[in-house]
């Protein structure tokens, strides 16, 4: 059976192949019953665009690679979320990939997803490319002319757009919210500290604790690599050698594993421990008690990102210049504070 092409619809409705495309990629250019009428009638004809052939004759693809760093992680769901409604919007697709945070995978996808299937990319950096320090992939790309924007995590060493939470800071005003609960003694926690949002988040906590007129305590703090869930309570266990009314941890998981050898302590939660973690997702609503949390707003951060990506694809942004946007976060309070 022969495909059908824009041509055969743009003949068969009696309108150009330009008014067909535009049609097909919801353009706000035409008529609403001329884009419904296009969209059935080639839904009909069982239509499949040739992104190949689009990619050779306009340089364009409409669509957008993204590289998040891992699939369990609920923040990077909710941060598609927002790309993928805000690249639907303005008729682009976006094909996801995953680099299970590894630096040769992201090196892998960039290289297959730059021959002609994609405009840009949207990314958050692996761990293993953040260790090592490896940028080059990400350089290349862009002198090639695919633009890059990294969201939450990403590298000062690389000139791009970078969509961006400010760690630091929020970390501060958690430990402020929890000494304006009443604590005199605030712990902190993180499974991170080998990727940059753990080192900013624990130095925001040591501003944190400048700020509100309280000593730094190296035995109150658990900060070190520990990329397997299943071993937090191991990690934590030492930590309750010492008294403290106060949590801050970098992450959900690592904070109920702390909750969880508190109340097998006997402690009362938030009674005896108030415990506040970053990130904002599933865990932190079904936990017991429930979690509070700094949330990060993944979907405004994948809603940002993607339209400053299409800025820069529509040339509505100089492609030479590059900005850092900040997403606000703000504490959700649950049972795990008082």
């Amino acid at each position: 059976m022969k495909k059908t092409t824009l041509k055969d619809i743009a003949k068969a409705l009696n309108v150009s192949v330009s008014t067909v495309s535009k049609a097909l990629h919801d353009i706000p250019e035409i008529s609403e019953e001329t884009r419904i009428l296009i969209q059935n009638y080639a839904k009909e004809k069982n239509y499949r665009p040739n992104y190949n052939a689009l990619s050779l004759k306009n340089k364009r693809t409409r669509s957008i690679g993204v590289i998040i760093p891992n699939m369990l992680n609920y923040f990077y769901a909710q941060v598609l979320k927002g790309i993928e409604t805000e690249a639907a919007k303005s008729g682009y697709r976006i094909i996801t990939c995953i680099s299970d945070e590894s630096y040769q995978k992201e090196v892998e996808i960039i290289d297959m997803l730059s021959t002609g299937s994609i405009d840009g990319f949207l990314l958050a950096i692996s761990e293993e490319t953040e260790n090592n320090k490896k940028f080059d992939h990400f350089e290349n790309t862009m002198k090639y002319g695919f633009p890059i924007v990294m969201f939450d995590r990403v590298s000062e060493a690389v000139e791009c757009d970078k969509i961006i939470i400010d760690d630091l800071n929020a970390a501060a005003d958690a430990v402020s919210y929890l000494v304006k609960q009443g604590c005199k003694r605030i712990a902190f926690v993180s499974p991170l500290n080998n990727l940059s949002v753990g080192q900013l988040r624990f130095e925001g906590y040591k501003k944190g604790l400048e700020n509100n007129g309280m000593a730094y305590n190296e035995d109150l703090v658990i900060n070190t690599i520990e990329p397997d869930y299943k071993s937090y309570e191991g990690m934590i266990k030492p930590l309750f050698d010492q008294e403290f009314d106060g949590l801050i941890s970098t992450n959900e998981s690592s904070a109920i594993s702390a909750m969880k050898l508190a109340q097998g302590k006997g402690l009362e939660i938030p009674k005896d421990l108030a415990v506040i973690s970053f990130s904002n997702g599933i865990l932190a609503r079904h936990s017991s008690p429930k979690l509070t949390c700094v949330s990060q707003h993944g979907e405004i951060m994948g809603a940002a990102a993607t339209k400053k990506l299409i800025d820069k694809l529509e040339e509505r942004e100089n492609s030479n210049s590059f900005t850092s946007e900040v997403i606000p976060t703000d504490i959700v309070v649950r049972n795990s504070t008082r």
